[in-house]
């Protein structure tokens, strides 16, 4: 298996709980927009334990990049990795994962999610090929969506976000469900692309099974 040392470069706040981190590029490694690799910390106890995570950087650009939440209520990777340091390094692998942009459609994200979709949305943004594309992104509070305003700003009036634990302007207030895709989904013949929680990605996909997406047209990974 290919594997890599790397140093983080720089580590900024995203949110709450979520963290930016820019570490080096080895030379000639490239990824598709979408992508994860198989992530460890280089420290003494923690080489083995390797966690899948998105690219959220792009191709072009000189470093790589993951935006990782940290779950802190129990000593694992990412609460391992949100005490890392400038100057710490990774263990990171071999380039895989099923999401790729294949063509206008809607991206429905849960939470952590969203990031696949990083680096595909930024990508198009880049290449003037955004539009057409719609993005449903499903967080608990207004405080845990992560680059909602870079979403704003790549997707305009395309970028609909939505709360299930708080109400407030400017957010919707809903379950992505059967009734919500028919009220917002003009065709069913579009892309999909699927990503966050096991549960909800299921539930996403049989709802939309049920209004006339084929399977061909549902992009996750399975």
């Amino acid at each position: 298996m290919e594997q890599h040392i790397v140093k983080i470069l720089s580590i900024t706040p995203v949110t709450h709980d979520v963290k930016c981190f820019r570490f080096e590029k080895p030379e000639g490694y490239r990824f598709s927009p979408g992508q994860a690799t198989e992530v460890a910390i280089n420290k003494p106890g923690w080489e083995q334990e390797r966690r899948p995570f998105t690219f959220t950087s792009l191709n072009e650009n000189l470093y790589l990049e993951f935006t990782i939440k940290g779950y802190h209520d129990h000593n694992g990777v990412t609460h391992q990795l949100h005490r890392l340091s400038e100057g710490d390094e990774l263990l990171i692998h071999d380039v895989w994962g099923a999401i790729e942009y294949k063509g206008r459609g809607y991206f429905i994200a849960g939470g952590a999610g969203i990031t696949p979709f990083l680096a595909i949305l930024r990508q198009l943004k880049k290449d003037d090929k955004i539009l057409g594309n719609t993005l449903f992104f499903s967080n608990k509070t207004a405080a845990d969506v992560i680059c909602e305003d870079e979403l704003r700003d790549i997707l305009g009036p395309e970028a609909h976000f939505m709360l299930s634990r708080e109400e407030k302007t400017g957010y919707g207030h809903a379950r992505i469900d059967s009734t919500f895709l028919k009220q917002h989904v003009a065709d069913f013949d579009q892309y999909f692309y699927v990503c966050g929680p096991d549960k909800m990605i299921a539930e996403v996909n049989g709802h939309l099974a049920e209004l006339g997406a084929k399977a061909e047209v549902l992009v996750f990974e399975q």
